[in-house]
């Protein structure tokens, strides 16, 4: 090996001496030969190499002497081999080939010898003289040629390990370059150092991790040289970017700044600008039309896309270049990828679809002036399966790390498993040139890459992947690319191409024999991929290891033990990567590699270290939260959280499902891993809904979709390992176009100064009136400064949104002066700014008066009202702020004060607006100084009441359960309830629960009490306006609870109580309604306690069509005395109606049931119908008459008086009648007193035949029977005693006094009636008086006193004889009767002198404007009432405008003085005293002349 050194020493002295050599020789020098000319020259110089080159003379290089002939690269890595040549003069060549004959093995040296000097060719050389000036230049080179070594020599000793250490030095730094948005830029820089320094760079002193964003960032450092690129600038990227080096001596920076620029063209960012061609002196517009737009294709078609280009001008000779992007990479003409350029249209032609065509395809057109492009994305939809339930085709086969025989094959898994999970993949390889696929793997592999072995070597493969699931086996993917089985370095000499032209010059040098020659051990033994299907080990070949091939004999150990086994016995392979297969599973192996030639096997390389079989990459983690956001008619925006820590991430499937349909249909068959946020606000939404930073969500366009389908989201992450598992489903997103574009989006107004300190200023303004159909989300403030009346740039003001309608400017400059403009932005997008401030002068204020009020807004906008909210002045004043004043106006009138009073509160109502008028709003605010300046008016107001618009309803469920609803029809997806209580936000959520479903929002009261009374208002934002409220009074609270407590213990009511009823047959019913109650109600019926069933006594009913319950018993018994008792329970609510019978009650009903059973047996035979009575008609003449019923021919009728029947022959025979079932006996003609007077005053000649008369010998019992075999009935008529008829005396109470009557069954004029008192007759007086109406006898005593306390007595006596009926007017009867008259008398007196308005007032009344108006109204009442006069519900007070009068206690007035519109309204007269109140209501409505005008 000594030798060896030297002769690599003494090489560069050998280069240096032969400057004439050929340039194919000197770029074959090896790595070694170029290592030692470095250190030859480093250490001994320039002059030391001219002295050698003298006393050097040619020598035979030792055969024992070993070259190394490895080509390598700058990572030392093999990539092929330096053919040996031999170096020497002319005639030490002719030397060498005559010597070489003696040799008995050609080597290669010989064999390029003998090929380029024939033996039977003369050598012959020629001589050329040199002139003066050849030689004079020749000298100059070898001058600047030492200086370029002397150059290089000083340089290399900063870079040589064995110099002294040394700090990082910049020796090019970076440099600031300023780039358009959309733009990449690179930053570049060279470090020295010693040892070598370690890099990093930072952006605003933050480290930039490049490898953490790759799609932003690029770093790359060769040979000291360091460069960090930053993709796709955007405004953002404005910043200071630093590149630090440090090693052991010391650390070093560089600074570079980078500034992106903006270009707008017609209010958007463009991020393409043209510049002007110096070449054609022209500037190129470039313009795309006819643009392709997204498209779908389907596996196996042909799609075209193409765009019409415009370049103007048009210049002669001159194209523009046209480049077509698929994800960002350039493709190329290929059988798959047609491309044609026409001169004015660009196509791209895509034959044979395959889902490895699905991406962005991008058109990109340069020109001297700049670059314009166009992009869409094409989707490729699978082929229909050939079996239900199998895979789709996998795709994307690529081939990796192709050997002698042996390949690493890569796929993606498809978007579609099937009906099952996919269990495995099989890999088939086809060998050009051949037409039959060869499966490689017996058993399925689940990991989406394989190595293939058993390949020729120099043979070309292709192949393709099949999926297996359970229900069968996949389409096949589209092939790969071919690629050749060979050596990676025969590979690289390829690529390389053609060395360096012939120059005729050649040198030679002797080549040991390598034949017998064992190789040495193979290096870097690691195993590269480990699954539990295979380990993949990899190593560098030997060092030594002769001319011919080297192939590797792989051994394995199980840990543990010492026995080595080898595996591929059978043949060596010839690649240095080979695949293990079938070992076991979870099981730890070592592994080693031997080399063998034709000379023997060589020593085993070192092991590798326990590997234990199983898979090393694990499947990716389920994705984060999904959103979908929306974004056309046919499309949504889908984000969602990266999956963390996962690795090798091939990307994203996401599916969707339409409705509740179940079934997920992918949105892309090609993986995807998203792209970053182009919209800063659609940053900021994604960062509200997801609460995590932006740079770990990711987002993609789901295109295809239907409009209006409700469509919910997934995403699941690919790795080689496969699968994650599913997110979860997003929310229902329905598929329609966003809300709008930011133009929609009105900048706010009245930007106003709100408090100005020294070194700050509060800012105020209006919300936009205008947002867009969208809430708005937040503002944004710029400012400038303003200095002379020049202004400066504008800048941003505040990084974070405000929510809010004000914002604190601090850190400004005392007594200067600054302008503002604020943007409001929502996911619509970000308005216009707003008009500039004035310039404002930043300056403590000293006023006294307090700020403007600001923050302006209007909710619950109907025909006659509206509410107004503003927020606080910020600025007080010099004491605190009291009370706010309200102004409103017309849109052309002035400015009028709403009240007369100042609020307190932040809110106020404003009642009284007429419908369709337009108004501004505007609010002051007051302190002890004063009223302050007014806030920036409103927008205009219209007094409408919209259509659909609902208010809040209050309800009471079943469980009693308190609630404010409101319904909203106009409800956004985006839309959301938002509830507050006098005006304000809860900050007691205890007190009230919030449930929204659909439309409906319910505010619940968790505890009802006094301390929720006030103003409940709710707001539905993402509408135009949407609002309401309701006023919880305590009144109204008290009736709440009520309800509650009446929906919490439920009582089913009823109709109709118990009540009983009498049937034929004396049959008792029982029965009750229901007035309320469902389908489940049931009834248990009981008695004494005693529930009582169906059966021989009792039959129960309940009709549930008509809610009546029946009980029926045939008959009562003594025994069934007692309570009677319906129970009703329908669900949680219960009912009971109870019937007491005992005692005298019981009984008589008895008696009655048994009255009625008895007459129901009697009715079976010959009955009374009517009982025998008496009549007298018109005539005076009286019958006794009786109806009979259920008779027949043979039914005996008859009649009796005083018990004596009355014979045919009698001649009260005569007076008996019947006619239809009536039976009737003419007793006589009734003769008044009246008329006997009259009867005697006129001659007998004149007196008429009559009949008799009726007198006291018709007086007497009479009785009618009827019998015959059926059955018996009578009846009894006793006209003897007309007294005994009497019933007893009753008491009835009036607002006079009290009255006892008493009814007798006939009364006629000999009838004699008297009344006594405590046993003395009464006689008539004014107070108490006696008299006979009709039937009924009675006694009046007016205005009762305690005297008239006792027993009264009535005397009847009709001639024959007398009875006498008493009643004892005291205790309790007198109590009960004397209360009764004198509530009845009070009633009276107040109905008679309680206040009230007899008349004078008009039901409305219309006045014009201006004019004044006078109404009376006419009171009465006893005593005089009080009056007052309301307006609109609130009470007026007589001033100057209104004059209020009540003159001689009759007469109330007012009299408004030039009336406005303001006075229209309901007014209301209110008269009150201690019997009553009463009001009189009318309507005054104001017109102006000028309306009345158009209106004709």
């Amino acid at each position: 090996m000594s030798e060896s050194l030297k002769l690599h020493k003494d090489q560069p002295e050998r280069d240096l001496g032969t400057r004439y050599e050929s340039t194919y020789h000197q770029g074959s020098l090896s790595s070694v030969s170029r290592q030692s000319y470095t250190a030859y020259v480093s250490s001994h110089g320039h002059k030391a190499l001219e002295t050698k080159k003298k006393q050097k003379k040619l020598t035979a290089v030792s055969k024992k002497e070993k070259r190394s002939y490895l080509a390598v690269d700058k990572e030392d890595e093999v990539i092929g081999y330096v053919v040996p040549v031999f170096r020497s003069s002319h005639l030490a060549t002719r030397d060498l080939m005559e010597t070489q004959e003696e040799v008995k093995e050609e080597g290669v040296g010989y064999v390029v010898m003998r090929n380029l000097f024939p033996k039977e060719t003369d050598f012959k050389m020629k001589t050329v003289k040199k002139t003066r000036e050849t030689s004079m230049r020749e000298s100059a080179e070898r001058l600047t040629l030492s200086k370029k070594l002397h150059e290089k020599q000083e340089f290399q000793k900063k870079m040589n390990p064995d110099s002294l250490t040394h700090p990082p030095e910049f020796m090019v730094k970076p440099r600031g370059q300023t780039v358009f948005e959309g733009k990449s830029v690179t930053l570049h820089c060279t470090v020295a150092g010693w040892p070598k320094p370690r890099i990093a760079w930072y952006k605003n002193n933050v480290v930039i991790d490049a490898k953490g964003h790759p799609e932003k960032y690029f770093t790359e450092s060769q040979y000291n040289m360091h460069s960090l690129e930053i993709k796709n600038c955007s405004f953002s990227d404005t910043a200071e970017y630093r590149i630090s080096a440090l090693n052991v001596k010391g650390e070093s920076s560089a600074f570079a700044p980078i500034i992106v620029k903006r270009f707008k063209e017609e209010e958007e960012v463009s991020d393409r600008p043209h510049g002007f061609s110096l070449e054609y002196g022209v500037t190129f517009n470039t313009t795309i039309i006819d643009k392709f737009d997204v498209s779908f294709g389907r596996e196996g078609e042909t799609m075209s896309l193409g765009c019409t280009v415009i370049v103007y001008p048009t210049v002669k000779r001159y194209q523009p270049e046209i480049v077509w992007y698929r994800d960002g990479v350039v493709l190329s003409p290929s059988k798959w990828v047609h491309m044609h350029w026409s001169g004015e249209r660009a196509t791209l032609t895509l034959v044979h679809l395959n889902k490895e065509d699905e991406g962005l395809y991008t058109l990109r057109v340069n020109t001297k002036s700049g670059f314009d492009s166009h992009s869409a994305y094409v989707f490729v939809r699978d082929a229909d399966v050939e079996q239900d339930g199998v895979p789709v085709a996998p795709l994307d086969v690529r081939c990796h790390d192709a050997n002698k025989d042996y390949v690493v094959v890569t796929w993606k898994q498809p978007a579609v498993e099937g009906s099952s999970p996919i269990t495995g993949y099989v890999i088939d390889r086809l060998e050009v040139g051949t037409h039959h696929w060869t499966q490689c793997n017996d058993t399925p592999v689940k990991y989406a890459r394989f190595p293939v072995t058993g390949l020729i070597e120099g043979r070309t493969y292709t192949f393709r992947v099949r999926a297996l699931n359970n229900a069968g086996v996949s389409r096949p993917s589209r092939a790969s690319d071919p690629v050749v089985a060979m050596d990676p370095s025969d590979r690289a000499r390829l690529r390389a191409g053609p060395s360096a032209p012939w120059t005729g010059m050649i040198k030679f040098t002797e080549e040991d024999p390598t034949v017998g020659v064992i190789p040495g051990q193979p290096t870097d033994l690691a195993v590269t991929e480990a699954t539990k299907s295979y380990v993949v080990l990899s190593w560098k070949p030997p060092v030594q290891r002769g001319h011919e091939g080297v192939m590797y004999y792989i051994e394995k150990c199980m840990v543990g033990t010492d026995s080595w086994q080898r595996v591929n016995t059978g043949m060596p392979v010839k690649s240095p990567r080979f695949a293990l297969f079938d070992l076991a599973e979870g099981k730890s192996y070592n592994f080693r590699v031997r080399s063998c030639n034709s000379a023997g096997v060589g020593e085993p390389s070192e092991e590798t270290g326990a590997t234990t079989v199983g898979d090393r990459l694990d499947l990716p983690p389920t994705p984060g939260p999904v959103v979908p956001i929306k974004n056309t008619a046919t499309s949504v925006v889908v984000c969602w959280g990266a999956s963390k820590e996962v690795k090798n991430l091939v990307g994203y499937y996401i599916e969707v499902s339409v409705g509740n349909s179940g079934v997920w249909l992918p949105c892309n068959n090609k993986p995807v891993k998203g792209s970053r946020f182009k919209s800063l606000y659609l940053e900021i939404k994604i960062q509200i809904f997801l609460k995590i930073d932006t740079k770990y969500v990711t987002r993609f366009v789901c295109h295809g979709l239907n409009a209006e389908d409700k469509c919910v989201f997934r995403v699941k992450a690919v790795n080689a390992a496969g699968y994650s598992g599913s997110s979860a489903e997003s929310e229902p997103c329905v598929v329609q176009a966003c809300i709008g574009v930011s133009g929609c989006v009105l900048p706010p107004t009245g930007v106003t100064l709100l408090e100005s300190v020294r070194d700050y200023m509060v800012l105020g303004w209006q919300a936009p009136a205008k947002t867009g159909g969208a809430d708005i989300r937040g503002y944004y403030l710029d400012y400038r400064k303003v200095k002379d009346g020049v202004t400066s740039k504008w800048h941003e003001l505040n990084i974070q949104a405000v929510t809010g309608t004000s914002y604190k400017v601090t850190d400004l400059k005392e007594n200067e002066f600054y302008q503002f403009q604020v943007r409001a932005f929502n996911q619509a997008g970000i308005s216009e700014a707003s008009a500039p401030t004035g310039s404002l002068e930043c300056k403590e204020w000293t006023v006294a008066l307090p700020g403007p009020p600001h923050g302006l807004s209007v909710q619950e906008v109907r025909k006659d009202s509206l509410v107004l909210l503003w927020e606080p002045p910020t600025f007080d004043g010099r004491s605190p702020v009291t009370g706010y004043y309200v102004d409103f106006k017309e849109e052309t009138g002035k400015w009028r004060c709403v009240q007369e009073r100042s609020t307190k509160h932040t809110y106020m109502k404003i009642s009284g607006l007429q419908e369709g008028v337009s108004y501004r709003l505007r609010v002051h605010a007051k302190n002890l100084a004063g009223v302050g300046v007014p806030s920036k008016p409103t927008e205009s107001i219209l007094a409408e009441t919209r259509p659909g618009t609902n208010e809040i309803v209050v309800d009471v469920d079943d469980d009693g359960v308190i609630s404010l609803i409101f319904e909203c029809s106009d409800l956004k997806e985006d839309s959301q309830f938002v509830w507050s209580k006098n005006y304000k936000a809860f900050t007691d959520s205890s007190r009230l629960t919030i449930q929204t479903a659909g439309g409906k929002s319910r505010a619940i009261f968790n505890d009802p009490s006094l301390d929720d009374l006030g103003i409940y208002s709710c707001v539905v934002t993402n509408t135009d306006g949407v609002s309401a409220s309701y006023t919880l009074t305590e009144e109204a609270l008290k009736r709440l609870l009520d309800i509650s407590h009446d929906h919490q213990f439920p009582i089913i009511p009823f109709a109709s109580e118990m009540a009983i009823e009498l049937q034929e047959k004396g049959r008792v019913r029982f029965w009750a309604e229901v007035a309320k109650f469902t389908s489940n109600c049931q009834v248990e019926y009981v008695f004494n306690d005693n529930i009582v069933q169906q059966g021989q006594k009792y039959t129960m009913n309940f009709n549930k069509t008509t809610g009546i319950i029946e009980m029926f018993m045939d008959s009562l018994e003594v025994n069934d005395e007692g309570t009677f008792t319906f129970n009703l329970v329908d669900g949680k609510a219960k009912g009971r109606t109870s019937l007491v019978l005992i005692g005298d009650e019981f009984a008589e009903l008895q008696k009655k049931s048994e009255f009625e059973r008895a007459e129901w047996v009697r009715r079976q035979g010959p009955h009374f119908v009517e009982y025998l009575g008496f009549e007298v008609t018109p005539e005076c003449d009286v019958y006794l008459k009786c109806k009979v019923g259920n008779i027949k021919p043979a039914t005996e009728i008859i009649w009796f008086k005083d018990g004596i029947e009355i014979e045919e022959d009698d001649e009260d025979a005569k007076k008996i009648a019947k006619a239809d079932e009536v039976l009737t006996f003419d007793i006589g003609k009734l003769v008044i007193k009246s008329e006997k007077a009259e009867r005697k005053k006129k001659p007998a000649s004149e007196e008429s035949p009559s009949k008799p008369k009726i007198s006291k010998k018709d007086a007497g019992v009479y009785e009618v029977k009827l019998k015959d075999e059926r059955g018996k009935d009578q009846t009894l008529l006793n006209l003897t005693d007309a007294a005994n008829s009497s019933t007893e005396l009753k008491v009835m109470s009036t607002e006079h006094g009290i009255i006892l009557y008493s009814f007798v069954v006939h009364y006629f004029e000999d009838l004699r009636v008297g009344w006594l008192h405590k046993e003395s007759k009464i006689s008539h007086s004014d107070r108490v008086q006696c008299g006979v109406t009709g039937e009924q006898l009675w006694l009046k005593i007016n205005e009762p006193t305690e005297k008239d306390k006792g027993k009264y007595a009535l005397d009847v006596f009709d001639g024959k004889a007398g009875v006498k009926r008493v009643l004892d007017l005291s205790g309790q009867v007198w109590e009960e009767a004397f209360e009764e008259f004198k509530r009845l008398k009070a009633a009276a007196i107040a109905e008679r002198n309680r206040a009230r308005v007899v008349g004078g007032l008009p039901d409305v009344v219309t006045i014009q404007e201006g004019k004044s108006l006078n109404l009376t109204g006419n009171v009465w009442g006893d005593p005089v009432p009080e009056v007052s006069w309301m307006k609109n519900e609130k009470p007026l007070v007589s001033d100057e405008h209104y004059s209020l009068k009540f003159e001689a206690g009759k007469f109330a007035s007012i009299t408004i003085a030039a009336v406005t519109n303001a006075d229209s309204g309901k007014y209301a007269l209110v008269v009150k005293n201690k019997y009553g109140t009463e009001a009189s209501e009318f309507t005054v409505s104001v017109y102006k002349p000028e309306d009345e005008a158009e209106k004709k």
